[in-house]
């Protein structure tokens, strides 16, 4: 017989509040064709985006971290020092240690809230989600935020025709509490590392050390390149639109809900064309309202699926109470989908 007691957390957990921010400057196609051959109508065919946000240089990972996070405090009702635990996605935070979420727990007044990094690229809003759902059931954390944030301008290659114009920076941030009746349903969540090639770093961080500029690639001017991301964007095509409509078929599955029982659908926001490939071999009804904030907001990995419910609820597109699926999916291969109750 165990000696152990048995955990006194929550029936259910679920979202309670969710915040955004996206840096002040706004940059548009244009700007990005200054330093690759292309076009503002190839952009917004190939992957819908008019304009992204770039960060400045007070708009740090942890600055854009804490604007989210207060504004989900907010949202939610909840006092940071009520916050038990911190769980930030990030693949831009360049400090191997400590974690950036210490920091963050710190400036937002919790409570020496348990507080960690995890890097799961665009996978990472729902990883978060579920370690925050766990710690709320089983009772380690009575409130959790769980932040995606991202200054992958940093890790941009302007003069990579294949991913220059793709990614944005931003942070998205939600506070998940208990709750009396199911509102995060289970997470259909993996990984394929056979896959790994297809979206990684240009440079591994020794390798950039080592600085033999024999073996590192150089721009136009003839200077080693800060390491970047790059992806090879035909595969990662294919695997998303095939892979990731069955995964959130089965994150429907789970849950035990029907593509006509959804109101909302906010996929990692990667590519329109991905997501109205998703949309199209899900069968979602028209009565769904669909989330394209990559539109205006680019691709910002962990941040994309909280910003993007955070602007929907903004604008009215969606409201509270509504259901709805979430999947996100990237560098690993990484994915995690799942269905909520938006707050």
């Amino acid at each position: 017989m165990s000696k152990i007691k048995p955990s006194k957390g929550a029936p259910y957990a679920r979202i309670l509040g969710v915040g955004g921010y996206r840096p002040t400057r706004v940059v548009p196609n244009e700007v990005i064709l200054e330093t690759i051959d292309s076009s503002d109508e190839w952009i917004r065919s190939r992957s819908g985006i008019e304009t992204r946000h770039w960060a400045g240089p007070e708009e740090t990972v942890a600055a854009m971290s804490v604007e989210a996070s207060g504004k989900a405090l907010a949202d939610a009702g909840i006092d940071g020092s009520r916050i038990g635990a911190v769980v930030v996605s990030t693949v831009s935070h360049f400090a191997q240690t400590p974690a950036i979420a210490t920091e963050i727990a710190d400036r937002l007044g919790t409570d020496k809230a348990a507080a960690f990094d995890i890097s799961a690229g665009c996978a990472g809003f729902g990883y978060g989600l579920t370690l925050a759902k766990g710690m709320v059931v089983e009772g380690s954390a009575e409130y959790v935020l769980v932040i995606g944030v991202e200054r992958l301008s940093d890790l941009t290659d302007l003069e990579d025709r294949a991913t220059a114009f793709l990614f944005g920076d931003g942070a998205g941030a939600v506070v998940v509490g208990p709750s009396q009746e199911p509102a995060i349903g289970p997470t259909v969540w993996g990984s394929e590392g056979d896959k790994a090639e297809t979206i990684k770093q240009t440079v591994s961080w020794d390798r950039f050390r080592i600085g033999d500029v024999s073996e590192l690639p150089l721009d136009r001017d003839g200077n080693v390149k800060f390491p970047a991301i790059t992806q090879e964007g035909q595969a990662v095509f294919r695997w998303a639109v095939f892979e990731m409509a069955k995964v959130a078929q089965q994150a429907l599955d789970a849950a035990g809900i029907s593509p006509d029982d959804l109101d909302v659908f906010i996929p990692h926001q990667a590519n329109v064309r991905i997501i109205d490939s998703m949309v199209k071999t899900l069968k979602l009804p028209e009565h769904v309202t669909v989330a394209r904030d990559i539109r205006t907001t680019g691709n910002t990995s962990a941040a994309s699926i909280p910003l993007a419910m955070e602007r929907l609820l903004a604008t009215g597109d969606a409201k509270s109470g509504d259901t709805a699926l979430v999947i996100g999916f990237g560098a690993g291969l990484v994915y995690a989908a799942t269905v909520v109750t938006l707050p």
